[in-house]
């Protein structure tokens, strides 16, 4: 488990990912993750693998590239008007079970999306699998469990 030095450290790093988002610095974004990085919303609650079952997105580090080059694109019609984004992330900590100079953390976040004169919220809950790198983290891997995975969602044209 992390020491309180580093869950500081851990703290600012996930709000940095967060700001990129928020600003649509998304080649940062990505520097932020492994080569070898997944990037999971599972569409069950509880659900146990990507494999076994439909995911809402499942992305290796490929698919992760081809997303942010899809929001490079100026003819993108899920994003014509562009997304305006907020993420507030809460409740940040350490779980246990950490494996090796993996860290596993878990938070808390709400987004509130506002595109084409409509508004969305998004929440749930967050695990990131940290790995040093230098003197700071990569993300080996990002699981985004949203609390209506299994409701009504129209498209999710934006990174959570």
């Amino acid at each position: 488990m992390a020491t309180a030095p580093d869950l500081r450290e851990i703290e600012q790093f996930l709000h940095l990912e967060a700001r990129l988002l928020d600003e649509n610095r998304y080649d940062e974004w990505l520097d932020l993750y492994t080569d070898t990085a997944t990037y999971w919303v599972p569409l069950e609650r509880g659900q146990k693998d990507p494999y076994e079952t439909s995911s809402l997105i499942f992305d290796d580090r490929k698919l992760m590239e081809a997303r942010v080059r899809q929001f490079h694109h100026p003819r993108r019609h899920a994003q014509t008007p562009a997304s305006r984004t907020c993420h507030m992330l809460g409740h940040i900590e350490p779980l246990d079970g950490d494996s090796g100079d993996a860290i596993r953390v878990r938070s808390n976040f709400i987004l509130v999306e506002f595109r084409a004169d409509r508004q969305f919220i998004y929440g749930g809950a967050c695990e990131h699998r940290l790995v040093r790198a230098g003197a700071g983290y990569k993300i080996a891997a990002k699981r985004i469990d949203l609390i209506n995975s299994e409701g009504v969602l129209d498209g999710i044209s934006i990174l959570l």
